[in-house]
């Protein structure tokens, strides 16, 4: 018992360390899975910590403001040069369709809030549980601070944001995977033919009408360098390697000659009218799939170390250059500076899509490249700015850019007496949005490691949840009896709805194709869980390429819509 005394008394004494026992215990629990169950992280570092708090455990209040600054300024970040690069072009229609569905989840939400007669943190905890929105519990909170009501009335709503959360989450979460995976395909036709017409859109897509490219039918493939003995009949006269490069495109195979060796002496990087005679040993590049095909088109494969040793190079590139932004894969690759290119994969908002044909290249879009260095670093320049690995993030950018933000959004308009504004967490992430807008156009400043943005968004988050969980631990069974039961139907009501609404919408309305329904909505929800049910269940990353452009509206407008819940309820 003293032993149990003692470890008591130093987590009250030390509550940095209920707080790291809360993150460690509570991602270990968020891992745990049940056939396709999981209470997620945010859900079990929230529940571990309403456990460590039955401790009493005091912990500073600042701590959370920081971290919670830290995730908001990543999100708008992340998704910053998709946010402006969506409002004009092509991308008007998912945008407005994801502002028709935000302002359809905020009116469902209130009113559910107005029929059970919730107090504005009830209706705050309602909104970011239903529509699994966490970042909302932070506005929330914020934005509670703001209002004129009593002390008393403060603490106790915010006290039960979280309570509400927590109960309305689990629904939200796994019912809007259910809904958009399973019963989405149903309202759209069937799931059999939402999968057929999925495939024929994917089939269009990968059509290139000047040329052929095989390689664009899975962009996960590694591309690999063979080496191969000139012995095919083509041979009997020598060939260009213009001419050889020709031949194999006839073939369906877009693949380049790296290097060549004849009569004992390595030519590397030849040019277009270097030719090869029957006996030549050369080294071809292209996607693993096709390219074990050509010892019949070119002759027997070699193991050769010294003719396969030379520097290649996989970099990601950001999309800046206006001469870019707007052209398809296909253009790429038809384009004379990508001789000897890969592109292995293209992140838009921190989400992979598919790499095909029609696929549109916008401002800020992160693609693999790969090939000779000299190939890679001279395309990367014509296409934007490499974004080489490096540990080290622009902290000038990142302090001043959460103080500057934060500042502007504690700035209060008065209406009606009553203070409005977008409070400092608000503000935060609208200076993500225009600072990671400002780096996608000049992206020479104002780097963030990918591995840095991740613990911004999760650490910086669940840091914030943990803190929320031990503060709110001792008065959480109250609260989750004075919420009752009902708050499961309102949470339920608030969930699907609004799915069901945008589904039908995006069909009947925005005319959207199925699988791009789908992600439209997953996105618009910014439900990533439910994205990834539509895709299995689809089997294809097709609805990807309706999630990436609503998600940055959603999780922009929806973290938003989080203050109007709390001054409207």
């Amino acid at each position: 018992m003293e032993i149990l005394h003692w470890i008591v008394q130093t987590l009250r004494d030390n509550p940095a360390i209920a707080i790291f026992l809360t993150l460690g215990i509570g991602f270990w629990i968020g891992k745990l899975k049940y056939k396709t169950f999981s209470l997620g992280t945010v859900t079990s570092v929230l529940l571990v910590g309403v456990l460590m708090g039955q401790l009493n455990i005091g912990v500073p209040g600042p701590l959370k403001q920081v971290f919670f600054l830290l995730f908001l300024f990543a999100i708008g970040y992340s998704v910053g040069p998709q946010f402006f690069a969506s409002l004009r072009g092509s991308g008007l229609k998912q945008v407005f369709f994801a502002v028709v569905m935000c302002v359809i989840v905020l009116a469902t939400t209130i009113g559910a809030a107005k029929l059970f007669h919730y107090n504005a943190g009830e209706a705050a905890g309602l909104f970011a549980g239903a529509q699994t929105v966490s970042a909302v519990i932070g506005v929330a909170d914020d934005t509670i601070q703001t209002l004129g009501a009593s002390a008393a009335d403060k603490k106790a709503w915010t006290d039960i944001v979280p309570v509400a959360y927590a109960v309305t989450y689990l629904f939200g979460t796994i019912g809007s995977a259910w809904i958009l995976g399973t019963l989405g395909p149903m309202m759209l036709g069937g799931l059999k033919k939402v999968r057929q017409q999925t495939e024929d859109l994917e089939r269009s897509m990968n059509q290139d009408p000047s040329a052929s490219d095989p390689a664009l039918v899975n962009a996960w493939h590694p591309v690999v360098y063979r080496a191969y003995k000139a012995e095919n009949t083509i041979f009997d006269t020598p060939k260009s390697v213009k001419e050889i490069e020709e031949y194999l495109s006839s073939k369906g195979e877009r693949l380049f000659v790296e290097r060549v060796r004849s009569g004992g002496s390595v030519t590397t990087h030849p040019k277009p009218d270097l030719t090869i005679s029957k006996g030549d040993e050369i080294v071809l590049s292209g996607r693993t799939e096709f390219i074990v095909k050509d010892e019949s088109l070119i002759g027997s494969e070699l193991s050769d170390a010294q003719l396969l040793s030379f520097p290649v190079e996989e970099i990601p590139v950001m999309v800046a250059s206006k001469r870019v932004i707007g052209t398809t894969v296909a253009d790429f690759r038809n384009d004379p500076k990508s001789h000897g290119v890969m592109i292995g994969s293209i992140k838009r908002a921190g989400q992979q899509i598919p790499v095909l044909a029609s696929t549109r290249l916008e401002r800020g879009d992160i693609l693999t490249l790969s090939g000779p260095v000299a190939d890679v670093n001279s395309i990367a320049a014509y296409i934007g700015y490499a974004d080489k690995p490096t540990t080290a993030s622009d902290m000038v950018f990142i302090g001043l850019g959460i103080a500057i933000g934060a500042l502007i959004g504690a700035i209060a308009i008065h209406v009606g007496g009553i203070p409005i504004s977008l409070s400092t967490s608000g503000g935060a992430l609208i200076a993500g949005l225009v600072l990671g807008w400002l780096r996608s156009k000049h992206p020479t400043f104002g780097y963030i490691p990918d591995s840095a943005v991740w613990i911004f968004n999760n650490v910086g988050l669940n840091m914030f949840i943990a803190v929320i969980g031990i503060s709110a631990g001792p008065t959480f069974v109250s609260g989750l009896q004075q919420v009752g039961w009902q708050l499961l139907v309102a949470g339920a009501l608030a969930t699907t709805i609004p799915l069901i609404l945008g589904i039908w919408i995006g069909d009947k309305v925005f005319k959207f194709h199925p699988a791009i329904n789908l992600g439209c909505v997953a996105g618009s929800r910014v439900t990533t869980a439910a994205l990834g049910a539509i895709q299995d269940s689809l089997q294809s990353t097709v609805p990807a390429m309706g999630y990436t452009i609503t998600y940055a509206i959603g999780n922009t407008l929806l973290i938003l819509c989080g203050l109007v819940m709390v001054f409207v309820c």
